[in-house]
């Protein structure tokens, strides 16, 4: 069987030739007998993997010397406790809300002092991003709160918002290594890896130093503790190995593709074929507003909940897969990260032309 154009929001689709090479090293990495599945994290062989990895990050980040780059468990979902349990000094943290993550972090982060929402788009479905440009940023924040790409409603921060000082906090998980970032603009820019940059089960935290220190809550468990992880360099435990592996081999991927700018690129490309088809077409329709729309997660509808459950059907059976929308907003959504090349959004494109003839 052939492979399938996988639009699925995450896990996502890898580069193939990345599927390809672990193939091959799949019972013997590098003449050493055995799968990187079966090496101990504690060996030769694994630290050179997970060390070549971080400087391929480093170097495709431009990452300052003064920020640790984590690679941690517990996905993203976890860092909406570990944040505030290592951040909040004060108790107090400011949340843009912006999506559903963003609304799971928030909610999660009161569990361990005020969180404030300090802005939403949640009054439209969360399909445009609010004006970040003079917030109520409290006094007392210890961070400000975003997560840059919402996954399920496909809006991106093309700015990022001015938190007036005050340490800025990013979930990247749907838009990391998408294009070039300024990292020090960042206190932690954080990312769960299956969407655009490897298999699931491991959340990749670049945290300035100043913010990883001894001081956490009280209560605050060894493990979700930033410093026992930046001290051991992400080896306190035995860490996600075999995903940290893949995770290498994407990071010289997009280094062969020409690194981030050219990966942008490449995104614009795509993205604009899918976005100009919408905004053409008299059966499916955006849903996001067009300046804040996001290069990676593209929702879209009919506006008639059976036609969208015909098409997606349809585009299942045409080897388009996991083009339904999130559950909690129904519709469709192309997940079209770095992986996704341009022949597969082409290939949507030409089929949706043929569905709306057929169904307009």
């Amino acid at each position: 069987m052939s492979r399938v154009y996988n639009f699925s929001a995450g896990p996502a689709v890898l580069p193939e030739e990345v599927l390809k090479e672990a193939a091959e090293e799949m019972l013997d990495y590098r003449g050493c007998g055995m799968s990187v599945m079966e090496m101990s994290h504690r060996s030769k062989m694994f630290e050179g993997i997970i060390q070549e990895a971080e400087a391929d990050l480093r170097d495709l980040l431009n990452i300052p010397d003064n920020y640790k780059v984590l690679f941690l468990q517990g996905g993203a979902s976890q860092q909406f406790a570990m944040i505030p349990m290592n951040l909040m000094k004060n108790r107090v943290a400011d949340y843009i809300v912006t999506g559903q993550w963003a609304k799971k972090a928030w909610q999660e982060a009161q569990k361990y002092g005020k969180a404030n929402k300090i802005a939403s788009s949640e009054d439209k479905t969360f399909s445009y991003i609010p004006d970040c440009s003079d917030l109520p940023i409290s006094p007392d924040a210890d961070y400000v709160y975003i997560c840059e790409n919402n996954t399920i409603y496909g809006t991106k921060f093309k700015e990022l918002p001015n938190t007036k000082g005050k340490t800025l906090v990013a979930d990247v998980s749907s838009c990391f290594l998408s294009e070039p970032v300024d990292v020090s603009k960042y206190g932690i820019l954080y990312g769960g890896v299956q969407k655009n940059i490897g298999p699931a089960g491991m959340v990749i935290s670049i945290i300035r130093e100043d913010l990883i220190t001894e001081d956490v809550l009280p209560g605050t468990p060894t493990m979700l503790t930033f410093k026992t992880h930046a001290d051991a360099g992400s080896l306190y435990n035995t860490p996600n190995s075999y995903c940290i592996y893949i995770c290498g081999k994407v990071f010289k991927w997009l280094k062969k593709m020409g690194g981030l700018s050219a990966i942008k690129e490449r995104n614009e490309q795509k993205a604009k074929i899918l976005y100009d088809f919408l905004d053409e077409s008299s059966l499916f329709k955006g849903t996001v507003v067009p300046k804040d729309r996001s290069l990676m997660n593209v929702p879209f509808v009919t506006g008639n909940p059976d036609m969208d459950a015909k098409f997606v059907k349809e585009a299942k059976d045409a080897g388009f897969e996991n083009l339904k929308g999130h559950r909690s907003v129904g519709g469709m959504r192309a997940s079209i990260y770095n992986a996704m090349p341009a022949e597969g959004v082409k290939a949507l494109v030409d089929f949706m032309r043929t569905f709306e003839k057929e169904n307009g």
